[in-house]
């Protein structure tokens, strides 16, 4: 059971009658326990830092949106930080004391700190994963959208029913993009397969023309069978225009710069067709009714939406759903969550959770599911 939360109803009730029906020695029937009472939950985000504020608010817009539509009794109370550590080690200790349930924090360097105090005392809802090589607190459960975790299943639906396939992974100088390529290159090994990692520098939004020599030269010497793409759609269509429509490509969601609800018929792509990618529910499959039940967030004169806040706001949603469930004292549980497919395992002495992520590709210029979402 987590630390913080109350033992449920079912673990608090006297032994029941047996089958036949019988009463208590005492002739008296039992009295089930009251139910537990409704979780208090603190989400904990990093409302005021300069870097993160806009990324926190999303997923603040996205938390209160799934809270007002399914409270389910819940009390909430939103703790907000800044830039500093000392400042949030000191709010989520106060959320903690306050609390059954701590959302956030958002950033890997939060986690990672809350981690490595040994700070953490109640169950605790990261929206990011920390940077740690070993075991983690059982009563951390890191729910972040991972890009890593794309790219691996990006390699294992690339690899489904190859045997030697060798492939190219194309990475840029980004951290996330070196991420990423990592991922990509260990799951397709894991495959038992060969994959070459080649980074392409590049100077503002595109490839630059070293780094598409460099391309063109290790593509005529490899030959690879198909390329795994740690790229944003710009680059991409630059690698496309080089190999030609028929080198499978695969790639994550920042394939997709599209926000759904702000699409004019002039955003289509027709270059990138048959590019295939992962992205969440949330992205590619607006009109669905799982994802409709939810309002989308109005765009504001001084914060335009664009597609990586959309994710945080998805992201929001599905951290109050899966709050509510552990609230709730599911400790094992699968929600088809807008941003995607998750399978929680939290609280019965092993923790787990996975996001699958909906499988999609270019199709007239434009980023269609290939499987419905639900």
């Amino acid at each position: 059971m987590l630390v913080g939360l109350c033992a449920t109803a079912g673990a608090n009730t006297t032994a029941a009658a047996g089958l036949s029906g019988t009463v208590p020695a005492t002739g008296e029937l039992a009295v089930p326990a009251p139910p537990p009472p409704p979780p208090r939950i603190a989400l904990l985000l990093p409302l005021r830092s300069e870097s993160l504020g806009q990324a926190a608010e999303a997923v603040r817009e996205g938390f209160m949106a799934a809270y007002e539509r399914d409270r389910n009794g819940a009390t909430l109370t939103v703790y907000t930080t800044g830039d500093s550590t000392s400042d949030m080690l000191a709010t989520y200790a106060e959320a903690a004391l306050a609390n059954d349930i701590v959302v956030g924090p958002l950033s890997r360097t939060d986690v990672t700190t809350l981690v490595q105090n040994e700070a953490i005392r109640r169950p605790t809802i990261a929206l990011t994963q920390p940077d740690i090589d070993g075991p983690v607190p059982s009563q951390l459960l890191a729910i972040g959208l991972s890009l890593e975790d794309e790219a691996r299943q990006a390699a294992n639906w690339a690899g489904a029913g190859k045997k030697d396939a060798h492939a190219l992974v194309l990475t840029g100088s980004a951290a996330w993009q070196r991420r990423a390529g990592k991922a990509y290159a260990a799951q397709w090994q894991q495959l038992g397969m060969q994959a070459q990692v080649l980074e392409l520098p590049y100077t503002g939004a595109y490839l630059g023309a070293a780094s598409l020599a460099a391309l063109r030269k290790q593509l005529q010497a490899d030959k690879p069978a198909l390329i795994l793409l740690a790229l944003d759609a710009a680059q991409t269509r630059q690698v496309r225009a080089m190999v030609g429509a028929d080198m499978p490509m695969y790639g994550v969601s920042q394939l997709n710069p599209f926000v759904p609800q702000e699409r004019s018929s002039s955003d289509a792509w027709p270059d990138l067709d048959g590019t295939r990618l992962l992205d969440l529910p949330w992205m590619i499959e607006p009109a669905h009714p799982a994802v409709m039940i939810y309002p989308r967030a109005l765009p504001q004169p001084d914060r335009p939406r664009n597609a990586d806040l959309e994710r945080l706001y998805a992201l929001g949603i599905d951290a109050w759903r899966v709050a509510n469930e552990v609230g709730a004292h599911h400790t094992r549980f699968v929600l088809d969550g807008v941003s995607g497919k998750l399978t929680v395992n939290f609280g019965g002495g092993t923790t787990s959770f996975r996001r699958a992520s909906l499988q999609a590709v270019y199709r007239g210029g434009v980023v269609v599911p290939l499987v419905p979402a639900y």
